[in-house]
């Protein structure tokens, strides 16, 4: 067949020969048809895939990847919070009494984010907590655990089974802030419990080293001499004493062994950390308000299920007056009307969001809300017009939520489930099955609203009053498995959020955003199968560690 576009191939199979006729070119060249610069249109727009009508949430989409050129560590997550407050992370504690007291509100800053505390509390509690952070120093306890001189030593061993120390100062009335008499360690009563309970029963005055023989400092010290001080003396703890001598702080060891550097914290001015109060809307917040602006709080965030309403507007317009350079955060809304409201009123901030959070069941029970993806981009499509960031809160489950969320127009999102049950997160730990757990509860269920020294904010966050005979519940009462420290969940979603950045290409978190608005970030809707797919299967059983 001389001549044929095709030559003889030959082979053996089964004893009988065979003649193949095999191309001369490579088959993939019959793959090519058209022009070799042309690139087709693939994914579509946010705007295309918020067209369509539907409620859309943060597993019903994708974002599509992009061109990497630099390294997951030069992405920039600096973001807006208010008109004048910007974070060096995106992401904010939720004012839920199971999430967000002076210790989340503290760490969060320490990791670039913001805590808001929760105001299902007096006032006066409130206020103390915004001041603890305002005051917090690294590395300084400035609320330890302390002991009288009439206490005995069984009350040192109940303090070591409880907080797993012993090194405790003491004060002439058992207090912070009064005079320093002592201190107790583990050396001074280890042979005395030995002896049984005449041992246990000893006073701690009785076996304290004496005032006169411990190594204190001064307060003002610094953080760095106070180690070298540690460091000369080798001893496990420092109180600090001011001149009346006072115990106004304590210093560990064992702090400054683990404490670490954190040079994105979120700070004000005067180089104190960053901290939110969260308030309501009735007569009485006004008062809180200002005990809150005396503790030195940065940002108020107006807390309300759903923030279209003229008790907040008046709020807002009492408060720009009252407190012209305090930033307000308001909320919550889920549609472009319901901001324009707020944003007219004057507000800095807008946290958006209904009855996405996983123990809120408003959208179950009041058949009103918004699905969280489509609510989070029709309010920040809007509000970026009048320059007003916006907070996605609520529906945040993973860190790659908080990638679509900020996918969307969100400049920071708002997180509860995903911190509680953090060593920060307020409350006790408890075992069920013998699994570590911590309560967690949503601000709308009967529980949180019949808080024994709160509740009333509960209520008035879904416009109930003491006096109503039938409090219809929007959230639930649950458990959270224990997630370790807060300060160590921090930086794996920080990174998480750089690595997602990088894989679509955005070097920070405003061009994330310019990309989405230019149409140049693209994204899929998803099949139930497709998120079947992009999750774990297939699988006997498998092991999910995130960090």
């Amino acid at each position: 067949m001389e001549g044929d576009t095709f030559s003889q191939k030959s082979y053996i199979s089964n004893g009988r020969k065979y003649s193949t006729p095999m191309p001369e070119s490579n088959p993939s060249d019959f793959l090519i048809c058209g022009g070799t610069t042309y690139v087709p249109e693939d994914g579509i727009t946010g705007a295309q895939l918020m067209a369509g009508g539907d409620g859309l949430t943060y597993n019903d989409f994708i974002l599509l990847p992009g061109y990497i050129d630099f390294v997951p560590e030069e992405c920039d997550l600096t973001s807006a919070l208010t008109k004048k407050i910007t974070l060096r992370a995106p992401l904010m504690s939720s004012p839920m009494d199971t999430v967000t007291e002076s210790n989340m509100a503290i760490a969060m800053a320490l990791g670039g984010g913001i805590g808001i505390v929760h105001h299902n509390c007096s006032k006066e509690y409130q206020s103390m907590e915004v001041s603890k952070v305002k005051k917090y120093q690294h590395g300084f306890v400035l609320d330890p655990v302390v002991l009288g001189p009439s206490n005995v030593v069984a009350d040192v061993e109940e303090v070591k089974k409880k907080y797993g120390f012993t090194g405790i100062p003491i004060t002439d009335n058992g207090k912070m802030g009064t005079k320093l008499v002592g201190i107790v360690t583990s050396r001074d009563i280890d042979f005395l419990l030995e002896k049984g309970t005449e041992g246990a029963q000893m006073l701690l005055s009785e076996v304290m080293t004496p005032v006169d023989e411990l190594v204190t400092a001064k307060a003002g010290v610094t953080l760095q001499d106070a180690n070298h001080i540690l460091e000369k003396s080798k001893k496990g703890k420092l109180p600090i004493i001011n001149e009346n001598g006072d115990l106004v702080a304590l210093i560990a060891r064992t702090d400054l062994k683990k404490s670490r550097e954190f040079p994105y914290a979120s700070k004000d001015e005067n180089n104190q950390l960053l901290v939110g109060a969260a308030i309501s809307t009735r007569e009485d917040d006004k008062a809180r308000l200002e005990a809150l602006v005396m503790a030195g709080v940065d940002v108020v965030v107006l807390d309300s299920s759903q923030g279209n309403s003229i008790f907040q507007i008046n709020m807002i317009r009492w408060i720009k007056e009252k407190y012209p350079n305090l930033q307000i955060i308001g909320g919550n809304v889920v549609t472009a009307c319901q901001a324009k409201n707020l944003i007219d009123a004057g507000v800095d901030g807008l946290r958006v969001g209904m009855g996405a959070g996983s123990i809120c069941i408003t959208q179950e029970v009041m058949a009103v809300g918004r699905s969280q993806g489509t609510a989070v981009y029709k309010v920040a499509e809007y509000a970026r017009r009048f320059g007003v960031p916006v907070i996605a809160d609520g529906g945040i489950q993973s860190v790659g939520h908080i990638m679509k969320a900020l996918g969307l127009g969100a400049s920071t999102v708002m997180m509860g489930s995903l911190l509680a049950g953090t060593t920060e997160a307020p409350g006790d730990y408890f075992y069920q099955d013998g699994v570590r757990l911590k309560k967690y509860r949503g601000m709308g269920s009967l529980e949180a609203m019949e808080k024994k020294g709160g509740g009333v904010a509960a209520m008035d966050r879904y416009f109930h009053k003491d006096s109503d005979k039938v409090k219809v519940a929007q959230g639930v009462s649950g458990s959270i498995v224990d997630k370790g420290s807060v300060l160590r969940y921090l930086p794996y979603l920080i990174r998480g959020l750089q690595h997602g950045c990088q894989d679509i290409g955005a070097r920070s978190l405003s061009i994330l955003r310019s990309m989405m608005y230019s149409g140049e970030l693209k994204f899929e809707r998803r099949t139930p199968s497709a998120q079947y797919e992009g999750g774990v299967h297939s699988l006997h059983s498998f092991e999910k560690r995130l960090y």
